[in-house]
């Protein structure tokens, strides 16, 4: 694992841009993305550049994580943390976070690696959260856009938000997308020892987490762009452990309400 901070860096940020927010770690988890990755560093670092990035690769057998090692070796802001496998979309980002918040960056953010999010719109996230303690990309709020997706893409993404929406009573209307910008006191106020979600449903999680933590929630509109290279890392799988555990999370959730017990 590359990791460490130069000791020179935290003065070298101050007065830039987000400078009120502190230090900014973009967390990028890889499984087989060596035809993006290096593309989607570099645009973050022209994006926000006194954002430090990590890229969290799940022993990528394509060699994304040799990869990221050379780009690690070329500029200091990037660091690579070697997982042992593909564990899930969820696994990899509690273990960024976790490397983020051991290492003293106060903002951590989430973003794929296939160019679906787009960094040039990681300033407005950014923005945005100085008024609130988790922001969201979204693509189902005035302004926000899907492009070369198929339909059956856009009518999951759309149906699985709305079902969540519904059953677990969170007013975001883009509760499953991924590209989240979070102050480091709102992850520590979820309880993320307790979060089991993998794949995309670990996004709801979180969200739901947050809004029932009492934390300010905002959304802002992105342009998902699907990506040009590699495979989607969707599933059957994915879409049915989705389902399942929004439908009991919901149904316990009211349970509990009907039978006066404290919110879990």
């Amino acid at each position: 694992m590359n990791e460490g901070v130069g000791a020179g860096e935290d003065a070298a940020d101050r007065g830039r841009r987000y400078g009120p927010l502190g230090r900014i770690l973009v967390i990028i988890p890889t499984f087989n993305e060596a035809e993006n990755v290096k593309a989607t560093v570099g645009r973050v670092r022209a994006a926000v550049p006194e954002a430090h990035v990590l890229i969290a690769d799940d022993n990528s057998p394509d060699g994304t994580g040799k990869l990221a090692d050379e780009l690690a070796a070329e500029d200091e802001r990037v660091r690579v943390l070697h997982r042992k496998g593909k564990e899930g979309l969820g696994a990899a980002y509690l273990a960024g976070f976790r490397w983020g918040i051991e290492h003293g960056y106060d903002v951590l953010v989430e973003m794929d690696a296939d160019g679906s999010h787009q960094p040039e719109e990681l300033p407005r996230l950014l923005t945005a959260l100085g008024g609130a303690d988790l922001v969201l990309g979204s693509r189902w709020v005035p302004g926000g856009r899907v492009v070369n997706w198929p339909k059956y893409r856009e009518m999951l993404s759309r149906g699985g938000s709305t079902y969540s929406r519904f059953l677990l009573g969170v007013p975001i209307r883009d509760v499953t997308g991924g590209f989240r910008a979070f102050r480091r006191k709102t992850l520590e106020g979820l309880d993320m020892a307790a979060v089991a979600s993998q794949g995309y449903c670990f996004q709801v999680d979180l969200a739901w987490r947050a809004v029932k933590a009492g934390f300010h929630v905002v959304e802002v509109p992105i342009t998902f762009v699907d990506r040009e290279h590699g495979s989607s890392k969707m599933s059957r799988d994915i879409v049915a452990e989705a389902l399942w555990r929004v439908t009991a999370w919901g149904v316990g959730s009211r349970v509990d309400r009907l039978l006066g017990r404290p919110r879990r």
